[in-house]
């Protein structure tokens, strides 16, 4: 549903992501049949590409899963999301991406945010398009894309809206003490998009 609104609003080509849940990258049989399903539904309602990533239990590219995943998102470009920061040799991870046939990388450069895995992320730029991503803000994007050379970059640019709801039950939580509460929206910021926008295209 989310997917076949966006794509009646928006321009731009838009990406989906694949994760069945949060959490590693482990993915059992079952997870794995619910991202293949995913990626059908996906492109069935106009996906323009797919994003995902998985891992082996050592830290390694799961190319086994990766391949099969590859063959049903054809012939749809296809980006390895931030499952790479998580990988035990990101040197040879991105070898293994390449010979995979991935188009595109996401990530932090291995390190808590973009900012501090700049060193690794202009290191490996050259060889792939990568999206720094990860902590990215209006105060910081100058200075990661000119320190790390990508053409692009991800980040959320979101803000939290109060709810509109009068009545609120003070005793009850729907989810984990960690997850968002149920009074306030994370949503996409407008004003942060254009102001991001203008910093990158300044630069590049």
């Amino acid at each position: 549903g989310l997917l076949q609104v966006v794509k009646q609003y928006v321009r731009v080509p838009v990406f989906v992501m694949i994760r069945p849940r949060g959490g590693d990258f482990l993915y059992s049989d079952r997870e794995v049949e619910v991202m293949k399903a995913d990626i059908r539904l996906a492109k069935l309602h106009g996906a323009d590409g797919l994003v995902f990533g998985a891992l082996t239990e050592d830290g390694r590219i799961d190319t086994e899963l990766c391949t099969a995943l590859l063959a049903v998102c054809r012939p749809l470009p296809v980006t390895f999301h931030r499952a790479f920061d998580m990988v035990h040799d990101p040197l040879v991870a991105l070898e293994t991406l390449i010979s995979l046939g991935f188009e595109r990388v996401l990530t932090s450069g291995c390190d808590s945010s973009a900012l501090e895995g700049l060193s690794l992320i202009k290191r490996l730029v050259e060889q792939v398009i990568f999206s720094p991503g990860g902590g990215i803000t209006e105060r910081n994007l100058q200075r990661i894309l000119e320190g790390s050379t990508a053409s692009e970059f991800h980040c959320s640019a979101r803000s939290a809206r109060d709810s509109g709801m009068k009545f609120r039950n003070p005793n009850v939580a729907m989810g984990a003490s960690f997850s968002a509460p149920e009074y306030s929206i994370k949503v996409a910021d407008v004003a942060k998009v254009r102001t991001l926008n203008a910093i990158a295209k300044n630069i590049l």
